[in-house]
C-alpha cells in the first residue's frame, strides 16, 4: 500500500519521493503548490519511470484531505507540508500557526478516521535553538533541551508535542520525527532542486540566484556572531542524503509496533555562511558578491547535529560533502535558467 507524502512537490518532498520510489515504495503526493510547482511531480516520474498520483489539495481543507484517504489505501504518511521561513513567521505568526498546526490536526484526524497510524514527521533543528548556549558550540543530540526562538520553530515543537500526546493516548500510533538540519544541493539529474517561488528565504537558493544574475548580491545577515568568521554556523546536509534518511526511517517504522522517536538528520559538521559562499565560488568558478546586513530576529550563533542515533538505529549516514552540495545546487540552477 502507498505512502502519502504531504508537501511532496516541494524541495525536500520531491527528492524524498524519488528515493522512496527507487527503493520500491509506492507514493501519493498531496501538495497545495503554495511554494512548489506541479512540474516537480512530472520530474519525479521522469527520474523514476513511475507514475505518481497527485492531489493539489490544502491540508486546511479537511474534506479534500478526507477524500484522498477515502479513495486511496494509504499505509503511512510522510508529513512535510508547512510554511518554513523563519523571518516571515516572526512577522506573521498567525499565518504559521493556522497553516502548520491546523493542517496537521486535519491530517491526523483523517489518519485516525481511516486507521492509518504510521507517520514520519518533518521536524527541524529549530526545536533546539531557543535553548542553545551562545558561548557553546556543542553538537546537538536528540536529548538536548528543546526550546525555540521563532513562531516557525514553535509550530514544529508544538506538533512534536501533539504527536507525543497522540501516541500516549493510543500506543498503536507509530511515529518518527526527523529533525532536519539545513538541506542544500539537488538531484544528480538536475531535474529537481530548490526552486522557491519569489525571493528565496534560504541561503543556497539565494546564492545560486545571485550567481545566475537573477539577484544582484547576497545579504549575509550578521557578521558579529560568536563564530570563527562572525557569520552563523549551521549543519548543511545534501538533499539526497536527507531523502535517503526518510527511506531509512520508513524501514524502521515498518519494523516497529508503535512509539514516538526523534532522530537528527545532519552531518555533524558545522559550516559558516562564508564557508558556503567561498566553497561555492571555488567549486563552480563563480564569484558571489555580498553585503553584510543586520541580524535576523531569531537566528543563533551555531547549530549542528550529533547524528549518532540515526547512524546506530536507522543505519543511515550522510555521505556527500559540501563541494557536492554546492556543485549540484549550481548545476540545477543552470538547468532552469
Amino acid at each position: 500500500m502507498p505512502i502519502l507524502v504531504t508537501g511532496g512537490a516541494g524541495y525536500i518532498g520531491s527528492h524524498t519521493c524519488v528515493s522512496l520510489l527507487k527503493k520500491g515504495f509506492e507514493i501519493i503526493v498531496l501538495d497545495n503548490l503554495c511554494n512548489s510547482k506541479e512540474n516537480a511531480v512530472k520530474c519525479i516520474s521522469r527520474i523514476t519511470g513511475k507514475d505518481v498520483p497527485f492531489y493539489p489539495y490544502d491540508l486546511r481543507d479537511k474534506e479534500s484531505v478526507r477524500s484522498v484517504f477515502e479513495k486511496e489505501a494509504i499505509e503511512a504518511v510522510i508529513h512535510l507540508a508547512g510554511y518554513k521561513a523563519v523571518g516571515e513567521s516572526v512577522r506573521e505568526p498567525l499565518k504559521y500557526y493556522e497553516n502548520n498546526i491546523l493542517g496537521t490536526l486535519n491530517l491526523l484526524e483523517c489518519m485516525r478516521e481511516y486507521g492509518v497510524r504510521n507517520m514520519i514527521f518533518s521536524s527541524s533543528a529549530t526545536v533546539y535553538t531557543g535553548a542553545l548556549d551562545k558561548a557553546s558550540a556543542k553538537a546537538l543530540t536528540e536529548e538536548s533541551p528543546l526550546a525555540v526562538t521563532n513562531p516557525y520553530g514553535r509550530t514544529k515543537l508544538m506538533i512534536e508535542e501533539i504527536l507525543r500526546d497522540l501516541h500516549q493516548s493510543d500506543p498503536v500510533w507509530n511515529i518518527i520525527s526527523l529533525r532536519y538540519f539545513n538541506p542544500i544541493g539537488a538531484h544528480e539529474s538536475s531535474l529537481i532542486g530548490d526552486d522557491p517561488n519569489g525571493i528565496p528565504n534560504n541561503l543556497m537558493p539565494y546564492i545560486v540566484q545571485v550567481a545566475s544574475g537573477k539577484l544582484e548580491k547576497l545579504n549575509i545577515f550578521g557578521n558579529d556572531y560568536n563564530t570563527k568568521d562572525g557569520t552563523g554556523v549551521r549543519d548543511y546536509i545534501h538533499i539526497m542524503d536527507l531523502a535517503d534518511g526518510h527511506v531509512a526511517a520508513m524501514k524502521k517504522l515498518n519494523d516497529c509496533g508503535g512509539g514516538f522517536t526523534a532522530y537528527n538528520l545532519g552531518t555533524g559538521q558545522g559550516y559558516s555562511v562564508l564557508d558556503i559562499v567561498n566553497t561555492f565560488s571555488r567549486v563552480n568558478g563563480v564569484e558571489i558578491p555580498y553585503v553584510i546586513a543586520p541580524r535576523r530576529e531569531g537566528d543563533v550563533d551555531t547549530c549542528f547535529a550529533d547524528p549518532f542515533k540515526a547512524e546506530q538505529e536507522l543505519n543511515w549516514k550522510a555521505m556527500r560533502n559540501l563541494a557536492d552540495m554546492c556543485r549540484d545546487s549550481w548545476y540545477f540552477q543552470q538547468s532552469i535558467s
